[in-house]
């Protein structure tokens, strides 16, 4: 067997040892499905032996399914009964494996998250190693699917609908600890007790039996429309599904159903349930969509897809950070976080000792929180140094500068700093909208000199955009990912432009929001159809975030910069009135779009009605959120055709995780090749014709509409796994 190893010992107890061939943790495959089921016939077949043992060969148990070849096999829109027969052989194992009349116990070494956990729930006892960094859960709502080897029918009967489906429908993870207090985990040890653990069990006589096999089972707490207290979990679960989710992503819902339906079922036919629901999400464009972003290309991304070749891995033990304020302070916390010496320079010491209690007051908090204690906490803050001195730079391996959007600030910082740095040092810009080839003319080593565009807070966001100049090395380009890597955040590169990607197309969607306040389109539904759309925040309310200062001094400097070649939106206009005219200039100045009464929750200005009137005749919800999502799909594609991207997958990643484009749809690109590319240039000629030339479709999309093709075929499929 390739997948696993039986050993008998001479008490008559099986071991079941998975460990999976050329892999570094164990996943759920055809070949191991098949070998498991093998296993079990031949365990239950054989007098001689007792009972058996699941555990690991590995340091974790099981990582769940194997993602990658699954995401190949979904086709959106197939027929569900097709994948009902595909899908549910995992169910049918563990199915087998809890009847087959012997005990089985799992010892749990590691992380066991989803057909893992589900393996262990179909054994009749658990054991776990107390072991704080190994994860247990049920994840897979979280790349738009539902447990379906048996977690949603087993979890609830184990310890309740109330504790089990808000485990299932976030996709939790609980330390072995928190697991053996919900009941998870029947019996917690130290690490490497946990197969003599579970051997004692089968020893002392371990029943072969599960709990809801039993005449006479209830689940838990109770079940089913005659039980007060399930009711009432099922209504609060079903209005806090709406509060977050917008019923965008059809995963949780499925899964709120198959709980429910399964849970006053006998627990055969409550499996079939599970399966029904299963496969018609594994048909779901959504489970498409999030599969191949949120994992398949994210973890290539992780794994530094974009890094070139052939150039040593490189380490930063000492980083220069230029500028304490918001962005300085949080790269700063960041890097020391991960061990790094970080050199934080400002104007002043005062000045940089204000970025530094930034760290201080992030780090109370976990202690506060007791996820942190004060000795780690101190050690922490002891690598951060501030200083006024650029001397003190010296022995930098690398420095970032986070100064204000100022060229000549910029050009000043980039002189200062290359004076005391190693000639073969890294000079990264975090600058969100400047060209870095421009910037770099500053330089007196372009070739070193790099983008590298953090978003805000630091501490929380995990994208970094790495932009390339004109003159950036490859090396700069591999130490600027390994470095990235180094803070376990998620890079993507592209190539240099005005906004380069994040900045440039998230500008779209701001934009258009305003643009339609300019037509008199009512501001509360510009903002409440944005969020249910799934982004995390409206256009009006994004930008008092970040400034309508910030928004139109860019805009100034963009007319300036381009001169004839300027395309006027109609946005330009109401930012002028708003910052030049009314003094509203964003959330920090206390008021912009929006009002902010002390004490009490932000509201839209009642102004806007007198300075920017109703129209008489409003747009429908999906004409707004039309606009809002195609104008950021049609500027991504027009990055892709300029070369500012180089592949679709960063485009996906970059919109999810830079700026919080719905994840449902999987990205800009994806979302372009859920709508069908056919009919989305379709619509985006509607859309040109009423709005502009915002809306006009590349030559290159057009293209693949006409000749149907679509972006991810281009490339070729499983390009971005492959690569990985």
């Amino acid at each position: 067997m390739n997948t696993l190893q039986i050993k008998t010992d001479n008490d008559g107890i099986a071991t079941i040892t998975i460990d999976l061939e050329d892999r570094s943790m164990n996943v759920v495959s055809p070949e191991f499905i098949a070998e498991l089921d093998q296993a079990v016939d031949q365990i239950a077949g054989d007098d001689s032996v007792r009972g058996a043992v699941v555990t690991s060969g590995k340091t974790s148990f099981i990582a769940g399914a194997d993602l990658l070849q699954l995401v190949d096999e979904i086709v959106p829109g197939s027929d569900a009964k097709e994948g009902y027969a595909r899908f549910s052989d995992l169910q049918q194992v563990y199915r087998k494996l809890e009847t087959c009349g012997k005990p089985f116990a799992a010892a749990i070494n590691g992380t066991a998250l989803g057909g893992g956990l589900e393996l262990c729930l179909a054994c009749h006892y658990r054991v776990a190693a107390n072991n704080p960094k190994a994860k247990i859960g049920l994840p897979e709502v979280q790349v738009g699917l539902l447990p379906g080897a048996g977690g949603t029918q087993r979890l609830p009967r184990l310890i309740g609908l109330e504790a089990a489906l808000p485990l299932i429908v976030q996709g939790t993870h609980l330390s072995p600890e928190k697991a053996a207090e919900l009941g998870i985990v029947d019996q917690l040890v130290e690490s490497g007790q946990e197969l003599a653990a579970a051997r004692q069990w089968i020893q002392e006589g371990g029943e072969a039996e599960q709990p809801w096999d039993k005449k006479g089972f209830k689940v838990p707490g109770g079940a089913g429309l005659m039980h007060p207290k399930a009711i009432q979990t099922q209504m609060f679960g079903v209005a806090l599904l709406q509060k977050t989710t917008n019923h965008n992503f059809p995963a949780p819902i499925a899964i709120m159903s198959a709980v429910y339906e399964g849970s006053v079922l006998p627990i055969d036919k409550a499996l079939q349930i599970e399966s029904k629901y299963f496969a018609e999400l594994l048909t779901s464009v959504e489970a498409r969509n999030m599969i191949r972003t949120l994992f398949v290309n994210k973890g290539a991304a992780d794994k530094l897809v974009r890094r070139p070749k052939d150039i040593d891995k490189s380490k930063v033990s000492k980083l220069g950070v230029l500028g304490a304020g918001m962005m300085g302070a949080g790269i700063a916390f960041v890097s020391a976080r991960a061990g790094m010496q970080v050199v934080l320079l400002d104007r002043s010491k005062e000045d940089a000792e204000k970025g530094k209690d930034y760290s201080r007051q992030l780090l109370q908090k976990r202690i506060d929180r007791g996820r942190m204690d004060a000795d780690k906490a101190n050690s922490m803050l002891e690598l951060i140094h501030t200083t006024d001195d650029y001397a003190v730079l010296e022995g930098c391996q690398y420095v970032i500068e986070a100064v204000f959007e100022d060229r000549g600030i910029k050009a000043d910082v980039t002189a200062r700093a290359e004076a005391v740095i190693a000639r073969d040092a890294i000079f990264g810009s975090n600058t969100s909208t400047l060209p870095i080839s421009g910037l770099a003319e500053a330089s007196q080593r372009p070739e070193s000199f790099i983008g590298i565009h953090f978003f805000s807070p630091v501490d929380k966001m995990p994208l970094v955009e790495v932009i390339v100049g004109e003159e950036t090395s490859d090396e700069a380009i591999a130490r600027t990912l390994d470095y990235i890597q180094q803070l376990r955040k998620t890079p993507i590169v592209v190539n240099d432009s005005r906004g380069f990607y994040t900045s440039r197309v998230f500008g779209t969607f701001t934009l258009e929001g305003i643009a339609m306040l300019a037509e008199g389109v009512n501001p509360a539904l510009i903002e409440n159809v944005a969020k249910h759309a799934g982004m995390p925040v409206g256009p009006l309310a994004v930008t008092d975030e970040v400034s309508l200062e910030l928004a139109y001094k860019i805009g100034q400097q963009a007319r300036e910069d381009l001169g004839d070649r300027y395309g006027e939106t109609p946005a330009d206009a109401v930012l002028e009135k708003m910052v030049v005219d009314l003094n509203r200039r964003g959330k920090r100045f206390g008021a912009g779009f929006y009002d902010y009464p002390e004490g009490s929750n932000k509201q839209l200005w009642p102004g806007l009605a007198e300075h920017f009137p109703l129209a008489d005749v409003q747009p429908s919800p999906d004409e707004v959120r039309t606009r809002l999502l195609y104008v950021q799909a049609i500027d991504t594609a027009r990055c892709l055709e300029e070369g500012v991207l180089t592949h679709p997958a960063d485009a996906d990643v970059g919109s999810i995780f830079g700026w919080g484009f719905p994840a449902h749809l999987g990205g800009t690109l994806s979302f372009i090749e859920t709508v069908g590319l056919t009919e989305f240039v379709a619509e985006a000629d509607r859309l040109a014709e009423l709005h502009g030339a915002r809306f006009e479709v590349p030559k290159g999309l057009r293209a693949m509409a006409e000749n149907g093709e679509t972006y991810y075929g281009l490339v070729g499929k499983g390009d971005a796994r492959s690569a990985a």
